[in-house]
């Protein structure tokens, strides 16, 4: 029998690409697809949008919330679905990505979440990045290698487990998320491409980059209290500290701030030097903006990305 697929999407003033999203899923051609969209009570035409393929949905709200992960956690309420996801307004599923999601979660019973490779795409939809992961499990999540949430699919019964999305969360409110999960079940990564995570100016990892470094080591501080996490954390102190510091420079470097991303990058390579020698071309990146205008050189990079990329 065929599992039953519930999608979230929460949405809040995305009329650009919302429509783009809920095609991405109505057109999967998934069986026995319930999916529900939670909408924080936007005035910028969304509605009509949603209204318009309503007759598709197994429901739809729009009304004030308290962010993201409040709409998200209403929609893991309503889901009825053996296997639970989420897309965001912005991102949106590729082809086939639902059906080869379920397959991989029946063929690892023991698994509690599958994941798959992410594609970046530009405002206009243009790839620029793609986002390939690797086989994870806890410790890796606990030296904060970050999955992409738009191409992560969960069991039910361990995210009940796990307990919904904690709400004082506010940008990485999915790895706390999949760090809770991943002391219930197993994790299972497929090397396939399953969604696209949109990268524009007015995304969370771009308009509010110095806020994602404060969750980090929030995060950090979680863990060292968290019963399930903090052996872990006492034996790999220092390849955990030294991954926050990578992930925080990371976005700090996203949101445009290349100084405050290098001073992080220091501390990481002084905290455990292989996370952040990584990102060495980041890390040069970095030093070369502080010093020279390097639009065009980012320009020119972007572009050769995006050729390197078959889609």
């Amino acid at each position: 029998m065929t599992p039953r697929v519930s999608i979230i999407t929460p949405s809040y003033q995305q009329v650009a690409y919302l429509e783009q999203t809920l095609k991405s899923v109505l057109e999967q051609e998934y069986p026995d697809l319930e999916y529900w969209v939670m909408d924080g009570g936007s005035t910028d035409g969304s509605l009509e949008i949603i209204q318009r393929y309503a007759g598709q949905l197994a429901g739809w709200v729009s009304e004030k919330d308290n962010g993201q992960g409040d709409a998200i956690n209403k929609g893991f309420a309503r889901a009825t679905g053996e296997i639970v996801a989420w897309i965001n307004s912005d991102d949106y599923y590729l082809p086939g990505a639902i059906a080869e999601a379920v397959r991989a979660l029946e063929a690892n019973p023991r698994a509690g979440m599958v994941f798959g490779d992410v594609l970046a795409v530009d405002g206009a939809g243009q790839p620029i990045n793609l986002m390939r992961y690797g086989m994870w499990g806890l410790e890796e999540l606990m030296r904060f290698e970050i999955i992409g949430q738009p191409s992560v699919f969960m069991r039910r019964s361990v995210l009940e487990q796990a307990g919904f999305l904690d709400t004082s969360y506010h940008l990485l409110l999915d790895h706390r998320l999949w760090l809770r999960m991943a002391q219930h079940g197993e994790m299972v990564y497929l090397p396939r491409r399953w969604s696209a995570a949109r990268y524009h100016a007015a995304a969370k990892n771009v308009a509010q980059a110095p806020r994602f470094a404060q969750e980090v080591f929030r995060l950090v501080d979680w863990m060292q209290s968290e019963p399930g996490l903090t052996e872990v954390y006492r034996r790999e102190t220092r390849r955990i500290q030294a991954g926050a510091h990578r992930l925080a420079a990371f976005y700090l470097l996203d949101g445009g701030l290349p100084k405050a991303a290098l001073g992080e990058y220091f501390k990481s390579l002084a905290a455990h030097p292989l996370p952040a020698l990584k990102d060495i071309r980041r890390i040069l990146y970095a030093a070369v903006s502080l010093v020279f205008d390097v639009e065009r050189l980012k320009k020119a990079y972007l572009e050769r990305r995006r050729k390197n990329l078959r889609l």
